[in-house]
Formats: structure tokens, C-alpha cells, sequence
């Protein structure tokens, strides 16, 4: 008799409340699943995003280079509706034109811009080196806005705007800087 008046006292859970505690733990244990999986999508894409940030301050450094030597006149430092030489609306990003300048008139026919890895050897410059086009890998564009300033006609603002795909993603980087007709 002294086993009945245990088994009455004793309180333990049931197959449904069982059941369900499985069932919000798997949903737990999913939802962390699923956030690392994007999480890994996303930081895959590190590698397109320092090439953005590169290829947007290379057209930077392309207009005050071409500002400080002096290859183009500060009329020239304009979007082509303008009359300047850069180019409107977004363009594949290739290599520079004769003109040494990216993102100008003078670009058309130029090769696609590339990225060269070292191949299975470790070793940049060898055989195995896999060539990787920009426009291909990550579809990147490039658009060079260059604006005037209202009652400031010796400083232009210029907006560089790098669009590309990085895995199932579709990235933007805005780099956006002032320059002065004066070096």
C-alpha cells in the first residue's frame, strides 16, 4: 500500500506538454539555424564590397588626379549633359581609356576591369592565376554623378555609386566628396 500513496503524490509531465516543448525548441533551434546561414551569405560578400569601396574611390582619385595635373580643364570636370567628359547614368566598370580616367567618354571599347587571384599554387603571376571580370562575377556598375553647387561655382560635389550582386544580395556603395576647381 505505502507504493499507491507514492505513485498518487508524484507529478511528472505528460506526452502533450512533452510534445509541445520539443515543438518550441525546434522552432528555436531553426530560426538560429536560419540566421546563420544569411549570416554566411552576407559575409561572403565581403569580398564584393571592399572591390566597391575600391573601384568608387579609384573614380575619386581619377577626378582630382585629372584636376591637379591638370589633364582636363575644371570645365571638363563635368557629366557629359554638362559638357564635361564623365559619363551619365550607370556604366560597366572597365579599365581606363586612353585618357587614363575611369568613367569618361574616352572608355568606350576598353576591356571589362578585372581582378586576378593566384591560383591553386598560392602564387600570384604563375599559370593557374583565375581571371575574374568584374561586370561577370558581381554584375558591378558604376555611376559618376558630378554636380554644381548653387552660388558656389568653383566647388562640384561628385557621387560615385558602385552597384553589384553579391551572392543572392543586391549591394549599393555611395561615395560621395566635394572638390574645388583649386588644387
Amino acid at each position: 500500500m505505502p507504493t499507491n500513496k507514492l505513485a498518487k503524490n508524484e507529478h511528472g509531465f505528460t506526452l502533450l506538454e512533452t510534445m509541445i516543448a520539443i515543438l518550441v525548441l525546434s522552432i528555436g533551434v531553426l530560426g538560429l539555424a536560419a540566421l546563420l546561414g544569411n549570416g554566411l551569405v552576407f559575409l561572403n560578400g565581403s569580398q564584393a564590397d571592399f572591390i566597391a569601396q575600391q573601384k568608387a574611390a579609384e573614380a575619386i582619385e581619377c577626378v582630382f588626379t585629372a584636376r591637379d595635373t591638370q589633364v582636363l580643364a575644371w570645365a571638363q570636370i563635368q557629366n557629359v549633359a554638362g559638357g564635361g567628359l564623365f559619363l551619365t547614368g550607370a556604366q560597366p566598370i572597365t579599365d581606363p581609356g586612353p585618357d587614363g580616367l575611369v568613367g569618361t567618354v574616352a572608355d568606350s571599347g576598353v576591356n571589362p576591369s578585372t581582378i586576378i587571384y593566384p591560383g591553386k599554387d598560392g602564387i600570384l603571376g604563375t599559370a593557374d592565376d583565375v581571371v575574374l571580370q568584374l561586370s561577370d562575377a558581381y554584375n558591378m556598375t558604376r555611376t559618376i554623378t558630378i554636380t554644381n553647387i548653387v552660388n558656389e561655382p568653383s566647388v562640384r560635389q561628385i557621387q560615385v555609386i558602385i552597384n553589384y550582386q553579391s551572392g543572392r544580395f543586391v549591394r549599393s556603395y555611395t561615395l560621395t566628396t566635394y572638390i574645388s576647381q583649386y588644387s
